[in-house]
């Protein structure tokens, strides 16, 4: 087994001119014109040409539309959408939270008016982030549509013929059998096709061709991006996110009016809000009451009944934190919780002003103290005189007096209600919009005690009644309810995202461990009569396993063409024959070094140049059955 292919040698040797010249096919250009069309790439990926355009307008147009389509340039894009991001995560911006905005003004009033030329404050729809959008989304678009009619054109071709000269593709193996050269090229197509390869027959060789689907995962991924840019976009031009806080017995429904505070996209219609509602029937809240986790929610539940459509059945269900309500497309989401304690308010004449309960906004998330606001514009004094009258005051669930007006505990354990009383003009009749929870006292005058020095409060328990100075009415702390504040959120794009993101996570795995190889196998008559197997394999340089893969299809075809035996030895010659023994030796040294009929060879890319002969390298000391032989010169 010292004897090699003489194709082997010369590919070995194309890369080193003859004495006194230079090879014609030195390098790496003569090897690719070696290898013809077998050896052209392997991806659907255009190929990087040099191309100066002529000066002009169409020419400088096709150049740039080159390089915007480029797989350069859309990772580029993609980056520098990342980056265009960031602004958004660490500056307020006004789509999501326009208090936030407003007291980083406050704050910043020399950034604020940079931050308003770059459009900081709004970077989702500046004009900079919709430009890299645009570009990013046209570049993909320019990369996706040529590949994919190349490989559609890739899929409906054939696999390229056997190049003329296998020895110089990066793994190859040969063996000489007794089986005929159809034999042989009909067991590798039935082969090649158990494997799942594409086969096709040409001449003395078959070609074979497997890993589609690593261009269909690079394809499935370039789209998904596609997908993925169009549902975010989908999802801010025609989304709907806004609160609403109820109190139980409280309900819902989906009508603009409805919600505390919403925010829509730009192509939003109150048309669209689909119908369906709920009502709070019972929210339940329990605390740990020790150790370092005390005061930690362990039921935060929301028992509500839901109805969808405007005829729909009611059904119940409940609302969690992280388990949303999903209804006609939208989530419901459990966000807050807190007291509104119920309240009967008489004037002075004895009728009832105001009866139910009052929303208190948290001013202490741990133990939820809660500043309360109470006003009556439709009020009349002991005289029957028009007035206006308003509470300010606490609600803590539960309180100690030696802690002060703060709650010790987010439980109703000693709920407690203190409150002062003002009364004059709430400025509610000039049209300004107010808020709910502050009470405007630049023209109301607060209740004295009956001694003119003391300012009038009182700290209620449920069932108390505060009466005010002068006969002026009562207010009666008549028990507490629960209120749950929700978001209600709509996204049309939320499910083409999820679906692009999974697509593309699929394709990048595809693209990354499935690897495109060919692989050939040549069957011809030799000089002996017994048929030359050459079987040769080319795939993409990361793709180690190549030769190794090469080997088990020889194995496999060599049960149907088996190595040739070993030819029998020459006998002894005699004195009278040395000289014409010693003339034919060089001529025998050079039948040996163009093949043994029992060499069988695997040559991977990783293998250097061939070796000099050792006398190790017998064809004694080797399996001429093995293709995993190295090739030995």
């Amino acid at each position: 087994m010292s004897t090699t292919d003489t194709d082997t040698a010369a590919g070995k040797e194309a890369g080193a001119p003859p004495e006194g010249g230079t090879a014609p096919d030195s390098g790496a250009a003569g090897e690719e014109r070696e290898l013809g069309a077998a050896g052209s790439q392997l991806s659907t990926a255009p190929a990087e040409e040099i191309n100066v355009p002529s000066l002009g307008p169409l020419g400088w147009a096709r150049w740039f539309w080159r390089q915007l389509t480029s797989m350069r340039v859309a990772l580029l894009l993609l980056l520098l959408l990342s980056l265009a991001t960031i602004p958004g995560s660490l500056v307020p911006q006004t789509s999501i939270d326009q208090l936030k905005v407003q007291d980083f003004q406050n704050r910043h009033p020399t950034l604020t008016p940079i931050y308003e030329k770059l459009q900081l404050f709004h970077v989702y729809s500046s004009v900079w982030f919709s430009a890299v959008y645009l570009l990013l989304f046209i570049s993909l678009i320019g990369c996706i549509v040529p590949r994919t009619w190349q490989f559609i054109g890739q899929l409906r071709g054939r696999p390229p013929a056997a190049p003329r000269r296998l020895t110089r593709l990066p793994a190859y193996t040969t063996w000489r059998s007794e089986a005929e050269p159809e034999q042989v090229l009909l067991a590798a197509q039935k082969i090649m096709k158990r494997r799942r390869f594409r086969v096709h027959a040409s001449g003395d060789a078959v070609a074979a061709e497997k890993g589609y689907l690593r261009e269909v995962g690079n394809l499935l991924f370039h789209i998904a991006l596609i997908v993925l840019l169009v549902s975010f976009a989908a999802g801010q031009l025609w989304k709907t996110e806004g609160t609403s806080l109820i109190t139980e017995g409280g309900g819902f429904s989906n009508s603009r009016t409805q919600y505390d505070d919403i925010k829509t996209g730009q192509l939003f219609n109150s048309d669209d809000l689909a119908p369906f509602g709920f009502q709070l029937d019972r929210f339940t809240a329990t605390y740990e009451r020790n150790g370092p986790q005390m005061r930690t929610p362990r039921t935060f539940r929301a028992d509500i009944t839901y109805w969808e459509g405007a005829d729909g059945a009611a059904r119940k269900t409940s609302i969690k934190v992280n388990e949303p309500l999903e209804i006609s497309g939208y989530k419901v989401y459990l966000l807050n919780h807190g007291y509104s304690p119920v309240v009967t308010i008489r004037d002075g004449k004895g009728d009832v002003t105001y009866q139910g309960p009052v929303v208190g906004l948290p001013i202490d998330g741990a133990n939820l103290t809660e500043s309360v606001v109470i006003k009556v514009p439709d009020y009349r004094d002991k005289n029957g005189k028009k007035d206006q009258i308003g509470f300010q005051g606490q609600f803590l669930p539960t309180w100690v007096r030696s802690h002060g007006m703060f709650s010790v505990f987010p439980a109703l354990d000693n709920p407690t209600l203190v409150l002062t009383a003002y009364h004059g003009s709430l400025g509610v009749d000039g049209g300004t919009p107010q808020s709910v929870y502050q009470l405007d006292k630049s023209r109301m005058k607060q209740f004295m005690e009956s001694d003119g020095k003391t300012k009038f409060a009182r700290a209620l328990a449920v069932g108390d009644t505060m009466k005010l100075p002068n006969g002026a009415g009562t207010l009666s702390f008549d028990g507490v309810k629960e209120w749950a504040s929700f978001q209600i959120s709509h996204k049309p794009g939320d499910q083409g995202a999820l679906i692009g993101a999974v697509a593309a996570l699929v394709g990048l795995a595809g693209s990354l461990f499935i690897q495109r190889r060919r692989v050939w196998v040549r069957a011809v008559t030799g000089a002996d009569g017994t048929t030359v197997v050459e079987m040769a394999g080319l795939g993409r340089t990361e793709y180690a396993k190549l030769p190794e893969e090469l080997a088990d299809l020889a194995v496999r075809l060599q049960t149907d063409a088996p190595p040739a035996p070993d030819a029998e030895p020459d006998p002894e010659p005699g004195p009278e024959s040395k000289t014409d023994s010693t003339k034919d030796s060089t001529k025998d040294s050079a039948e040996n070094s163009v093949g043994d009929s029992e060499e069988n060879s695997v040559r991977g890319s990783e293998e250097g140049p061939a070796k000099e002969p050792t006398p190790e390298s017998a064809s004694d000391t080797a399996d001429p059955a093995d293709p995993a032989e190295g090739a030995r010169a």
